[in-house]
């Protein structure tokens, strides 16, 4: 068995090359092509720290992976990173441990952010005047860098809860080539973006509906656990099309979940963002240009077999 370091795997890593392969892990997941276990979760409320276990095999492919990831929110203020986790590969054919993968965290932060812009380019209005991003830690920056080949606008509006990791943010995204506008709240960052990606770890609302504008694209990947939520329910009652990456999943946990509870929306609603790249199709109406959209990702295990494999395999 092969230990990868992480610089390894960033030295190695090919993003062309995972962005197909994390399209072909949705597209096989929608079409009953994968195992999927379900997700095991720890929680340590007191140390405000979270581990998930994600476990996948994309059939036909040589290999299946078992994911372990944390985030550890409060690790910032002890000089440590939130993220953690590392991804074991296994033969498909043997079973044998082919590969250890000590990411330390970010391939999860990689694919997430692979997902984000997959679902914005099926999903975002054509005309962009400003993007919103709500959190300011890795998985903001991820995101906004991971915009950058679905949309030339350059125009952020930022809020976060601690406003010198805003001003960080700014400071490092303007670097990127963005023009980075710190906001005080969330409602002003919603007001002046039609493009919104949400990165918190919250357990309330952080976006009432009333404060989302017309044409709006929302991708919320925060509430990947029970208990978590960024968006008012409202916002996926008012949304024209929802986008999940699992029905299954985001019927259990994520912004979904919270409408479904409330029954402001059916399961009717929702397409996987699998079942929209199998067929090459936008999953917006774009003669409707009042039309919102919301992606609700939660994280599925075969981007985690799949990204890993993309470094491994090559």
């Amino acid at each position: 068995m092969r230990i990868w370091t992480k610089d390894e795997i960033v030295a190695r890593f090919d993003v062309e090359r995972a962005v197909r392969m994390v399209e072909q892990g949705f597209i096989a997941y929608s079409r009953g092509g994968a195992q999927v276990p379900p997700v095991q979760h720890f929680q340590f409320a007191s140390v405000n720290g979270e581990c998930c276990i994600k476990s996948a095999y994309v059939e036909g492919t040589a290999t299946f992976a078992v994911k372990a990831s944390s985030g550890f929110y409060n690790n910032p203020e002890m000089g440590l990173p939130s993220n953690s986790g590392l991804v074991m590969l296994f033969s498909a054919t043997t079973g044998e441990p082919l590969a250890l993968l000590q990411d330390e965290g970010w391939l999860t932060c990689v694919r997430t952010a692979i997902a984000g812009q997959l679902a914005a380019r099926l999903l975002a209005p054509h005309q962009v005047g400003g993007i919103g991003i709500i959190g300011a830690g890795v998985q903001a920056r991820l995101q906004l860098e991971y915009l950058k080949p679905v949309t030339v606008c350059r125009e952020v509006h930022v809020w976060e809860r601690n406003p010198e990791r805003s001003l960080q943010f700014a400071a490092d995204m303007s670097a990127q080539g963005f023009s980075v506008q710190v906001h005080s709240t969330a409602e002003d960052v919603a007001r002046n973006a039609n493009l919104i990606v949400t990165v918190t770890p919250s357990r309330e609302a952080l976006l009432q509906a009333e404060w989302i504008r017309d044409g709006t694209h929302i991708t919320a990947v925060g509430a990947d656990a029970a208990g978590k939520q960024e968006l008012d329910p409202r916002i996926a009652a008012r949304a024209g099309a929802v986008v999940v990456d699992s029905i299954a999943q985001c019927s259990q946990y994520g912004e979904v979940s919270h409408a479904l509870s409330a029954r402001l929306i059916h399961t009717d609603k929702l397409v996987e963002i699998g079942v929209l790249l199998a067929e090459k199709r936008r999953g917006r109406n774009d003669a409707d240009r009042a039309q919102i959209t919301l992606a609700d990702l939660t994280g599925v295990a075969v981007q985690d077999a799949q990204i890993a494999a993309s470094v491994v395999s090559r």
